[in-house]
């Protein structure tokens, strides 16, 4: 079979995981979507990269983390990642009620951009830490350190300084 067509078939099945992956980096809805069609077209685009030895969804991750860093770059760390008018609420704990979710989702998007990608990929995808070193290309030492800094800064924001 064709490595193009195994990326756009392999593609859907990990279309929940990219969504909840896009929301936990963006932290809003509407930039969330913005992102996953970013990355689907350059999954699409550049399959003929892909190597089939490689994970397709690790593959697929480190495009959504690039194309997330492009436009961090591109717009400034100050202003919304895409261009969106209205906040969107990000996925949390299914027992959670709606004022929760905001709090969470406000938490998260407080960080900043290094600490939310490690906790997107090892709190919210479930990498370990050696995956997600992989992937940002950081030693498991700086992930590790990362998610520390990450988890005290949500337990400050969120008043669970325990």
């Amino acid at each position: 079979m064709d490595p193009s067509q195994v990326v756009r078939e392999g593609l859907i099945p990990l279309l929940p995981r990219l969504r909840r992956l896009a929301r936990a980096l963006t932290g809003q809805v509407d930039d969330a979507d913005d992102l996953l069609q970013i990355v689907l077209e350059r999954a699409m685009t550049r399959a003929a990269q892909w190597r089939p030895d490689a994970a397709l969804d690790k593959w697929v991750f480190a495009i959504a983390r690039n194309a997330w860093r492009d436009e961090l770059r591109a717009r400034g760390r100050s202003q919304r990642l895409f261009a969106g008018e209205e906040a969107g609420v990000m996925a949390a704990d299914g027992n959670s009620g709606p004022a929760q979710k905001l709090e969470l989702a406000a938490a998260l998007v407080a960080l900043p951009p290094d600490h939310r990608e490690v906790v997107a990929l090892v709190l919210v995808e479930g990498l370990s830490y050696s995956e997600a070193a992989e992937l940002l290309q950081v030693p498991v030492g700086t992930v590790t350190s990362r998610l520390a800094r990450a988890r005290a800064a949500l337990q400050s924001y969120l008043g669970n300084g325990t």
